[in-house]
């Protein structure tokens, strides 16, 4: 069987990752978590102070670009893959609140999405990959065989963000997670750069009400439907 790549795009905290993550287990395919690129990004911009005043300093990260390594690696207790930025690991400091805050503004900014996206490209010119993130049918692999657009009400993802934090041991607000999300919806979706949006080609996955099991059976229904002939 010839390998596919599999777009799966959509707004934040509706469970892409999960679903990309089993479905790569599944499938044998690799998995490239695109988000958490952005959000290693930002990290070091928080590490490094190039974030002062809600103001990113984006001459003094433009000329940072080049000390900015990310990479994945497995983790064998989890069976799912690790972010790491400079060859330490991250995966948990890239997943905080103080970061969700800032990714969509480094996200939204020209010369990051071009790295990032030379990069995704690089991981995934051999196929057999899924990315998830907001631009990966439109733009990262517009010819993708398969493109997933996923979507949830703003109250669900908020109420999913806010328990995967407390399940962290992390104090969080959830009327502040909520305008957080709404927030990086209305970044994410009128940027200059690769706005967040449908592609014309995506199937649309609307999983308010659907249930980890019931997303991997319907995603697993399109991959074999795909790859059938």
């Amino acid at each position: 069987m010839n390998k596919i790549t599999i777009a799966i795009d959509g707004h934040s905290s509706c469970g892409k990752s999960t679903m990309a993550k089993d479905l790569a287990r599944e499938i044998g395919y690799v998995y490239i978590d695109t988000g958490a690129m952005y959000r290693a990004v930002t990290l070091f911009c928080l590490q490094n102070g190039l974030i002062k005043d809600e103001k990113i300093e984006t001459d003094e990260l433009r000329k940072h670009m080049n000390d900015i390594s990310i990479t994945f690696q497995l983790n064998p207790t989890t069976g799912k893959p690790d972010t790491y930025l400079n060859g330490i690991c991250v995966e948990d400091k890239i997943r905080t609140l103080e970061v969700s805050s800032k990714v969509s503004y480094v996200a939204a900014l020209d010369f990051v999405r071009e790295a990032m996206v030379d990069l995704q490209r690089l991981m995934g010119e051999a196929k057999g990959v899924i990315m998830d993130g907001r631009d990966i049918g439109t733009v990262v692999f517009p010819n993708a065989e398969l493109k997933i657009f996923v979507t949830a009400s703003d109250e669900i993802r908020a109420q999913r963000r806010y328990d995967e934090l407390i399940a962290k041991g992390e104090k969080c607000n959830i009327e502040d997670i909520l305008a957080n999300i709404r927030e990086r919806d209305r970044i994410d979706s009128t940027r200059a750069v690769s706005p967040l949006r449908k592609a014309d080609d995506a199937i649309v996955l609307d999983n308010s009400h659907m249930t980890i099991p019931e997303q991997k059976e319907w995603l697993l229904a399109q991959f074999q439907r795909v790859t059938a002939g």
